[in-house]
């Protein structure tokens, strides 16, 4: 077996793998061996079946088995001799296309390499970490969207009509042609108008009505309306309003604290300071993080595969270009063309997460299974009903739990260098830290 080097230039890669007919058979005839105890054929007793019978039985199907294997074989020992880490899969080819069972056999590698990244001095990065207090302005303000949430309903002025955010009690019947339906009838029932508790049009049919009145609310079942006998059919409700409440906000004292879970008002103000400086830090984190990719794509230079960066680049203009187009679905459309500033992006982010990886792999961090599951549940959690569907699909799925473990990786590595930067603490105002994390998403 024989590679020849055919190219290499900067990290391009080309070699060519000759396999001899010889070494083939060889092999050919080494996997016949190994098999021939277990083979049985008419005629002979196990084990016992002539080689030249076996090599005329399934010589052309172990052939096959043997020439890839002999060509992945000199690919691993070539990989595994020069270090190379290809930045994609090697493109293979055989260069001898009019082969025959005698002749060698000749393929052409051609890959591009992973480039040497060099050696970061973490200490050297100087980053600002800005630090947010939460201030009684804003444990206030939390206080008051609390409260709205907590509350209560009053009765409104003899005479008031009900309009959209108020609460109807009332009792209903539901018919379809004259006839009352199962399910359809209640009495006492508090609905607040605009919540969307019952089907399209019923509420809003609501709005105007007064205590005391009665009204005839004339609305039609979605068309897949879960029962089918309802589904798309149109049905009368008959309603009494009882009452018309306007919402009133829970008052801010020790009670309305204990209906979440503190044991007065002064721990639930506690809480809440707690609740927003972890969101302060988590958004300060993200200023950090950025201004340390900034510096590392400034101050870090290195050779790019440009196979990963066309690849990276051909991603994001498809993406951005769904983005536009979110009525397009599936893949049905023209071909989009990476533009130079698709390109830019690519180059950065090619840049980086090589950087990163090499930095983690040398720090050995790695992404614990209890993190990997924490971060599993909390994707699960935006799919309710299927999140056992969505557990089960990651498990069966290794490109998505790449997808999961790349960013929990990512952001591992990332605290680790800011570890060994000097970083700096800035106290600044709310404001300040939100027009910081803008400045993020416009950039």
């Amino acid at each position: 077996m024989q590679v020849t080097e055919t190219l290499n230039e900067g990290l391009k890669r080309g070699y060519e793998i000759t396999v001899t007919a010889a070494e083939l058979d060889q092999k050919v005839n080494d996997k016949l061996k190994e098999a021939q105890p277990e083979i049985e054929m008419k005629g002979f007793r196990k084990g016992k079946v002539p080689m030249a019978l076996l090599k005329k039985q399934f010589g052309g199907k172990v052939l096959g088995e043997a020439m890839q294997e002999s060509v992945d074989g000199a690919m691993n020992e070539h990989l595994e001799s020069t270090g190379d880490r290809p930045a994609m899969q090697p493109e293979m080819k055989m260069t001898n296309e009019d082969w025959k069972e005698g002749d060698d056999v000749v393929v052409s590698v051609s890959y591009e390499t992973l480039p040497e990244i060099p050696e970061v001095d973490f200490s050297k990065i100087k980053l600002e970490k800005l630090v947010v207090k939460a201030d009684d302005a804003s444990v206030d303000e939390a206080l008051a969207s609390l409260a709205e949430t907590a509350q209560n309903f009053e009765d409104r002025k003899k005479g008031s009509k009900a309009k959209d955010g108020d609460q109807v009690i009332f009792d209903f019947l539901g018919k379809v042609d004259g006839e009352a339906f199962d399910g359809g009838a209640a009495e006492g029932h508090a609905l607040v108008l605009g919540s969307g508790q019952f089907i399209p049009g019923f509420e809003e049919g609501l709005i105007g009505v007064k205590a005391g009145e009665d009204k005839d609310v004339t609305v039609t079942f979605p068309e897949d309306y879960n029962a089918e006998h309802l589904a798309g059919k149109e049905a009368v409700f008959e309603c009494k309003i009882h009452n018309v409440q306007e919402p009133k906000a829970a008052e801010i004292n020790d009670d309305m604290a204990k209906q979440f879970g503190a044991e007065d008002l002064a721990a639930l103000k506690g809480q809440i300071s707690d609740k927003l400086e972890e969101e302060y830090a988590g958004a300060a984190r993200a200023v950090t993080k950025r201004a340390l990719l900034d510096d590392l794509d400034k101050t870090v230079s290195f050779e790019l595969p440009p196979s990963l960066v066309e690849a990276e680049a051909g991603q994001i203009a498809h993406q951005l270009w769904h983005e536009e187009n979110p009525d397009v679905q599936g893949h049905d459309h023209p071909e989009i063309e990476a533009t130079e500033e698709h390109t830019k992006l690519a180059e950065r982010r090619v840049k980086l997460g090589l950087l990163l990886a090499e930095i983690g792999q040398k720090a050995e961090v790695q992404v614990s299974d209890a993190e990997f599951t924490q971060a599993v549940m909390n994707q699960a959690r935006q799919y309710g009903n299927q999140a056992r569907q969505f557990f089960e699909f990651v498990q069966q799925n290794p490109q998505m739990q790449q997808q999961i473990r790349a960013p929990l990786f990512e952001d591992k590595v990332v605290d680790h260098i800011i570890d060994g930067a000097t970083v700096k603490e800035k106290s600044v105002s709310k404001d300040d830290l939100q027009k910081a994390v803008e400045a993020l998403e416009e950039e």
